[in-house]
């Protein structure tokens, strides 16, 4: 499988050409003669959902060159400890610096030969771990994408979310792959331009997170107005199951998928003929890959998953550090047809008065009372709930002892406005933590 795949088509949004076959070729082409000239190492690219950036990433891919896709608005601060500790050949496309060589450093080794990819671990702020993708892990991915969902050539998807994230880069890649089109567009969901360009462009499919779906149904999304939309694609954490049921309804087939960029993206995907008879579930491992459960914990096998994590310019020498087999810090289960059910996160468990609490089931309890986040402190839970006043925030912490019956007092229930994202629609816990 090729990257792109010669029929694969790119088209900036309004532009009703785009790039393909041999067109597209030369403009990789030329990037990458660009990035040759640079000195050697691995690239930082601040990944937007625009021609450039793409490029860019081709370039690379075509080159041979490590890239990292990092969010393009990353402070200052943050980018330059990301730049001291990992040493690039140069920052491209960032907020808060020049395109161009950093400051000339010491000599470091040279990376894997097998290293494509980095891409910041899911949720990290401050001082991120990076995940080290390989060519290979990158392109099974994509196959197996494509496989699972049908993706053919004549499928157009836009860039609904960030190029940086694991989920909005897999979309990319498997549409490339697969031989179909992207519409590269940087407006968000909530702008009329999107929808506008998505419409004229006759894109065939849709993805979004859990929050990107909320905002969807609170838009009144009705399918009737965007005809060419058969597809609908969901990841990036759980879906409330009324919202899978009215979402599925508004599409010819609704895919509700598990992954994680450990992973390179994804790990399992439920088709939609199974929905009704396994709600709850997220599916089966996608082809290539599989699923067991080890004492509790979701692990996944599969020719996608990471190299290892890197922290500094050094871990970008070492190979492959997990041989296929990612323990996924997920709690779930498998029923005998083998389709995969999470329940929680190994990490988000938190002690109250000596009792075990699941943060997961604490939002869980309250998601009926609006948007809520739950984080842990010392004896205690946090929970940030959004819109609730003083009374509101009493009877939440009330409801939360008597029914997972601890005493109330356990519980800081404080209204908020509006609950921190961070570009994927997840919830910013770090964030919110940093307020406890």
């Amino acid at each position: 499988m090729n990257l792109p795949h010669p029929q694969a088509r790119l088209v900036v949004a309004g532009d009703p050409a785009g790039l393909t076959g041999d067109d597209l070729v030369s403009h990789i082409a030329r990037t990458a003669e660009a990035l040759a000239r640079l000195r050697p190492g691995p690239l930082f690219c601040g990944m937007r959902n625009n021609l450039t950036s793409v490029l860019r990433y081709l370039a690379a891919w075509q080159s041979g060159r490590p890239i990292a896709l990092l969010d393009p608005d990353l402070p200052a601060g943050a980018l330059a400890d990301l730049a001291g500790r990992f040493r690039p050949a140069a920052l491209l496309g960032f907020t808060y610096a020049a395109d161009g060589s950093p400051p000339a450093r010491r000599d470091a080794p040279g990376p894997h030969p097998d290293l494509a990819v980095l891409l910041a671990t899911s949720g990290s702020t401050g001082n991120p771990k990076l995940v080290r993708l390989s060519r290979q892990a990158v392109l099974a991915n994509a196959a197996a994408i494509a496989t699972a969902l049908s993706i053919n050539p004549g499928e157009i998807a836009p860039t609904s979310l960030p190029l940086h994230y694991s989920y909005g880069l897999s979309v990319l890649n498997s549409h490339l792959a697969a031989g179909a089109t992207v519409v590269l567009t940087e407006a968000g969901l909530l702008e009329r331009s999107f929808w506008t360009h998505l419409d004229a462009h006759g894109c065939t499919s849709l993805a979004a997170v859990p929050y990107q779906y909320e905002m969807l149904r609170r838009l009144r999304y009705d399918r009737s107005q965007h005809p060419a939309i058969a597809t609908l694609t969901q990841a990036g954490g759980r879906l409330s199951p009324e919202l899978v049921a009215e979402f599925a309804g508004q599409a010819d087939r609704f895919f509700v998928m598990y992954g994680q960029t450990e992973a390179t993206a994804r790990i399992a995907v439920l088709p939609p003929d199974r929905l009704a008879d396994k709600p709850g579930s997220v599916g089966t491992a996608v082809p290539g890959g599989r699923l067991a459960i080890v004492d509790g914990e979701v692990v996944y096998y599969g020719p996608n998953v990471m190299m290892g994590y890197a922290e500094t310019a050094a871990d970008l020498v070492r190979g492959d550090d997990l041989g296929g087999v990612l323990r996924t810090g997920d709690l779930g289960w498998l029923d005998s047809e083998g389709f995969l059910y999470i329940t929680g996160r190994l990490k988000r468990i938190a002690k109250i008065f000596g009792v075990r609490v699941n943060l997961d089931d604490v939002e869980r309890l309250l998601r009926g009372s609006g948007p809520v986040a739950a984080t842990s402190g010392d004896d205690r839970v946090t929970v940030w709930a959004e819109g609730q006043d003083a009374a509101g925030c009493a009877g939440l912490a009330r409801r939360l002892g008597a029914e997972l019956r601890v005493h109330w007092s356990g519980f800081d229930v404080r209204g908020i406005d509006r609950l921190p994202l961070l570009a994927t629609g997840k919830i910013d816990y770090r964030a919110l933590e940093s307020h406890t």
